[in-house]
Protein backbone atom coordinates (compact mmCIF):
# COMPACT_ATOMS: atom_id res chain seq x y z
CA UNK A 1 0.00 0.00 0.00
CA UNK A 2 1.07 3.53 -0.72
CA UNK A 3 -0.16 6.19 1.70
CA UNK A 4 0.40 9.93 1.17
CA UNK A 5 -0.11 12.92 3.45
CA UNK A 6 0.10 16.55 2.36
CA UNK A 7 -0.62 19.85 4.06
CA UNK A 8 -1.86 21.69 0.99
CA UNK A 9 -2.25 25.10 2.70
CA UNK A 10 -5.47 25.80 0.83
CA UNK A 11 -6.67 23.06 -1.50
CA UNK A 12 -8.16 25.41 -4.08
CA UNK A 13 -4.86 27.25 -4.42
CA UNK A 14 -2.96 23.95 -4.54
CA UNK A 15 -5.21 22.60 -7.31
CA UNK A 16 -4.21 25.68 -9.31
CA UNK A 17 -0.56 24.75 -8.77
CA UNK A 18 -0.60 21.15 -9.99
CA UNK A 19 -2.20 19.15 -7.18
CA UNK A 20 -4.16 16.90 -9.52
CA UNK A 21 -1.12 16.09 -11.65
CA UNK A 22 0.68 14.82 -8.56
CA UNK A 23 -2.40 13.05 -7.20
CA UNK A 24 -3.08 11.19 -10.46
CA UNK A 25 0.57 10.30 -11.00
CA UNK A 26 0.98 8.81 -7.50
CA UNK A 27 -2.14 6.61 -7.47
CA UNK A 28 -1.97 6.31 -3.69
CA UNK A 29 -4.24 3.83 -1.94
CA UNK A 30 -5.00 6.49 0.68
CA UNK A 31 -4.30 10.21 0.26
CA UNK A 32 -4.68 12.49 3.31
CA UNK A 33 -4.83 16.28 3.33
CA UNK A 34 -4.46 18.92 6.01
CA UNK A 35 -5.21 22.64 5.95
CA UNK A 36 -7.76 22.33 3.15
CA UNK A 37 -9.22 25.76 4.11
CA UNK A 38 -12.62 24.84 2.67
CA UNK A 39 -16.29 24.80 3.50
CA UNK A 40 -18.65 22.20 2.06
CA UNK A 41 -19.47 22.88 -1.59
CA UNK A 42 -16.50 25.17 -2.24
CA UNK A 43 -14.68 22.71 -4.48
CA UNK A 44 -15.79 20.10 -6.98
CA UNK A 45 -12.95 17.60 -7.01
CA UNK A 46 -13.35 14.70 -9.44
CA UNK A 47 -11.21 11.83 -8.14
CA UNK A 48 -12.30 8.74 -10.00
CA UNK A 49 -12.05 5.54 -8.00
CA UNK A 50 -11.81 7.24 -4.59
CA UNK A 51 -14.16 7.59 -1.63
CA UNK A 52 -13.87 11.13 -0.21
CA UNK A 53 -14.20 12.24 3.41
CA UNK A 54 -14.00 15.87 4.57
CA UNK A 55 -13.84 17.54 7.96
CA UNK A 56 -14.41 21.30 7.77
CA UNK A 57 -13.61 23.96 10.37
CA UNK A 58 -16.48 26.13 11.57
CA UNK A 59 -14.35 29.18 10.79
CA UNK A 60 -14.24 29.90 7.05
CA UNK A 61 -10.93 29.55 5.19
CA UNK A 62 -9.25 27.87 8.14
CA UNK A 63 -7.78 24.47 9.00
CA UNK A 64 -9.71 21.41 7.70
CA UNK A 65 -8.74 17.86 6.71
CA UNK A 66 -9.69 15.29 4.07
CA UNK A 67 -9.01 11.65 3.21
CA UNK A 68 -9.39 10.05 -0.21
CA UNK A 69 -9.29 6.25 -0.24
CA UNK A 70 -9.63 3.56 -2.93
CA UNK A 71 -11.07 1.11 -0.37
CA UNK A 72 -14.31 1.95 1.38
CA UNK A 73 -13.76 2.07 5.16
CA UNK A 74 -15.80 0.08 7.66
CA UNK A 75 -16.46 3.25 9.65
CA UNK A 76 -15.63 6.97 9.68
CA UNK A 77 -15.19 9.28 12.66
CA UNK A 78 -14.72 13.05 12.56
CA UNK A 79 -12.85 14.74 15.39
CA UNK A 80 -11.95 13.42 18.85
CA UNK A 81 -15.46 13.47 20.26
CA UNK A 82 -14.56 16.48 22.44
CA UNK A 83 -16.43 19.68 21.58
CA UNK A 84 -13.55 21.99 22.55
CA UNK A 85 -11.29 20.27 20.02
CA UNK A 86 -13.73 19.48 17.25
CA UNK A 87 -14.61 22.93 15.88
CA UNK A 88 -11.55 23.23 13.63
CA UNK A 89 -11.90 20.13 11.43
CA UNK A 90 -8.56 18.70 12.51
CA UNK A 91 -9.03 14.91 12.65
CA UNK A 92 -10.54 12.17 10.50
CA UNK A 93 -10.34 8.47 11.40
CA UNK A 94 -11.14 5.68 8.95
CA UNK A 95 -11.48 2.11 10.17
CA UNK A 96 -10.31 -0.64 7.84
CA UNK A 97 -10.20 -4.39 8.37
CA UNK A 98 -6.62 -4.48 9.67
CA UNK A 99 -5.93 -0.95 10.91
CA UNK A 100 -7.15 2.55 11.67
CA UNK A 101 -6.06 5.44 9.44
CA UNK A 102 -5.98 8.79 11.22
CA UNK A 103 -5.12 12.12 9.64
CA UNK A 104 -4.47 15.12 11.86
CA UNK A 105 -3.68 18.80 11.57
CA UNK A 106 -2.23 19.58 14.99
CA UNK A 107 -2.93 23.09 16.36
CA UNK A 108 -0.03 25.54 16.00
CA UNK A 109 1.23 27.05 19.25
CA UNK A 110 1.48 30.41 17.48
CA UNK A 111 3.79 33.36 17.90
CA UNK A 112 5.24 33.78 21.41
CA UNK A 113 3.60 30.39 22.17
CA UNK A 114 0.26 32.17 22.67
CA UNK A 115 -1.67 28.92 22.19
CA UNK A 116 0.76 26.59 23.95
CA UNK A 117 -1.56 25.81 26.88
CA UNK A 118 -4.30 24.74 24.46
CA UNK A 119 -1.78 22.75 22.45
CA UNK A 120 -0.66 20.84 25.56
CA UNK A 121 -4.28 19.92 26.33
CA UNK A 122 -4.79 18.87 22.71
CA UNK A 123 -1.66 16.67 22.78
CA UNK A 124 -2.87 14.78 25.85
CA UNK A 125 -6.35 14.23 24.43
CA UNK A 126 -5.06 13.19 21.01
CA UNK A 127 -2.64 10.67 22.52
CA UNK A 128 -5.47 9.24 24.62
CA UNK A 129 -7.62 8.97 21.48
CA UNK A 130 -4.88 7.10 19.57
CA UNK A 131 -4.20 4.71 22.44
CA UNK A 132 -7.91 3.82 22.66
CA UNK A 133 -7.89 2.98 18.94
CA UNK A 134 -4.64 1.05 19.32
CA UNK A 135 -6.26 -1.27 21.85
CA UNK A 136 -8.55 -2.50 19.06
CA UNK A 137 -6.37 -2.44 15.92
CA UNK A 138 -2.98 -1.06 14.84
CA UNK A 139 -3.02 2.63 14.00
CA UNK A 140 -1.39 4.64 11.21
CA UNK A 141 -1.48 8.37 11.93
CA UNK A 142 -0.30 11.00 9.50
CA UNK A 143 -0.36 14.71 9.05
CA UNK A 144 1.11 18.04 10.02
CA UNK A 145 2.03 17.48 13.67
CA UNK A 146 3.45 21.00 13.92
CA UNK A 147 6.60 19.91 15.74
CA UNK A 148 10.17 19.23 14.68
CA UNK A 149 11.03 16.48 17.13
CA UNK A 150 14.83 16.55 17.21
CA UNK A 151 17.52 19.04 16.23
CA UNK A 152 18.15 17.01 13.06
CA UNK A 153 14.58 17.81 12.01
CA UNK A 154 15.11 21.51 11.28
CA UNK A 155 17.79 23.66 9.70
CA UNK A 156 18.30 26.14 12.55
CA UNK A 157 17.61 24.44 15.90
CA UNK A 158 19.62 26.85 18.05
CA UNK A 159 17.74 30.00 17.04
CA UNK A 160 14.32 28.29 17.11
CA UNK A 161 14.45 26.63 20.50
CA UNK A 162 11.64 28.67 22.10
CA UNK A 163 9.59 29.11 18.94
CA UNK A 164 6.32 27.38 18.05
CA UNK A 165 7.04 23.93 16.65
CA UNK A 166 10.36 23.55 18.44
CA UNK A 167 9.58 24.42 22.04
CA UNK A 168 10.77 22.01 24.71
CA UNK A 169 7.15 21.38 25.69
CA UNK A 170 6.01 20.36 22.20
CA UNK A 171 9.04 18.18 21.61
CA UNK A 172 8.50 16.44 24.94
CA UNK A 173 4.89 15.62 23.99
CA UNK A 174 6.17 14.02 20.78
CA UNK A 175 8.70 11.99 22.76
CA UNK A 176 5.91 10.81 25.09
CA UNK A 177 3.63 9.89 22.16
CA UNK A 178 6.33 7.80 20.51
CA UNK A 179 7.20 6.14 23.82
CA UNK A 180 3.55 5.17 24.26
CA UNK A 181 3.83 2.73 21.34
CA UNK A 182 4.36 4.56 18.03
CA UNK A 183 7.19 4.72 15.50
CA UNK A 184 8.25 7.70 13.36
CA UNK A 185 8.41 5.99 9.97
CA UNK A 186 10.96 8.32 8.37
CA UNK A 187 13.41 8.05 11.27
CA UNK A 188 12.86 4.28 11.38
CA UNK A 189 14.39 4.02 7.90
CA UNK A 190 16.68 7.06 8.00
CA UNK A 191 17.77 7.68 11.61
CA UNK A 192 20.67 9.99 10.72
CA UNK A 193 19.50 11.61 7.49
CA UNK A 194 19.71 15.39 7.76
CA UNK A 195 18.66 18.21 5.46
CA UNK A 196 15.34 16.56 4.54
CA UNK A 197 12.38 18.72 5.49
CA UNK A 198 8.65 18.92 4.77
CA UNK A 199 7.89 22.61 5.44
CA UNK A 200 9.62 25.88 4.55
CA UNK A 201 8.55 29.39 5.53
CA UNK A 202 7.45 31.60 2.66
CA UNK A 203 9.81 34.24 4.10
CA UNK A 204 13.56 34.73 3.65
CA UNK A 205 13.82 32.53 0.54
CA UNK A 206 13.63 29.57 2.90
CA UNK A 207 12.80 26.91 0.34
CA UNK A 208 15.54 27.96 -2.08
CA UNK A 209 17.98 27.82 0.83
CA UNK A 210 16.45 24.59 2.20
CA UNK A 211 15.99 26.27 5.58
CA UNK A 212 13.16 23.93 6.48
CA UNK A 213 11.50 21.86 9.18
CA UNK A 214 10.32 18.24 9.19
CA UNK A 215 6.91 18.59 10.81
CA UNK A 216 4.82 16.22 8.62
CA UNK A 217 4.85 12.58 9.70
CA UNK A 218 3.61 9.06 9.33
CA UNK A 219 3.56 7.30 12.70
CA UNK A 220 2.62 3.64 13.04
CA UNK A 221 1.81 1.37 15.95
CA UNK A 222 4.98 -0.28 17.19
CA UNK A 223 3.66 -3.77 16.48
CA UNK A 224 3.39 -3.17 12.72
CA UNK A 225 6.72 -1.40 12.21
CA UNK A 226 8.18 -4.43 10.43
CA UNK A 227 5.36 -4.19 7.86
CA UNK A 228 6.72 -0.85 6.66
CA UNK A 229 8.63 -0.95 3.37
CA UNK A 230 9.83 2.66 2.99
CA UNK A 231 9.15 6.27 3.94
CA UNK A 232 9.65 9.15 1.52
CA UNK A 233 9.49 12.93 1.60
CA UNK A 234 8.79 14.41 -1.83
CA UNK A 235 10.71 17.64 -1.38
CA UNK A 236 10.61 18.42 -5.11
CA UNK A 237 6.81 18.79 -5.15
CA UNK A 238 5.66 22.41 -5.03
CA UNK A 239 2.15 23.83 -4.69
CA UNK A 240 2.21 24.46 -0.93
CA UNK A 241 4.68 25.56 1.74
CA UNK A 242 4.67 21.88 2.77
CA UNK A 243 5.56 18.92 0.56
CA UNK A 244 3.96 15.46 0.55
CA UNK A 245 5.20 12.66 2.79
CA UNK A 246 4.75 8.99 1.89
CA UNK A 247 4.56 5.64 3.65
CA UNK A 248 4.78 2.29 1.89
CA UNK A 249 3.49 -0.55 4.01
CA UNK A 250 2.12 -4.08 3.55
CA UNK A 251 -0.76 -4.90 5.88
Amino acid sequence: MKLISWNVNGLRACVGKGFLDYFNEQQADIFCLQETKLQEGQIDLELEGYYKYWNYAEKKGYSGTAIFTKTEPLSVKYGLGIEEHDKEGRVITLEFENFYMVTVYTPNSQEKLARLDYRMKWEDEFKKFLLELDKKKPVIVCGDLNVAHKEIDLKNPKTNRKNAGFSDEEREKMTILLASGFVDSFRYFYPDKSGIYSWWSYRFNSRANNAGWRIDYFLVSERIKDKMKDAEIHTEILGSDHCPVVLKIEL
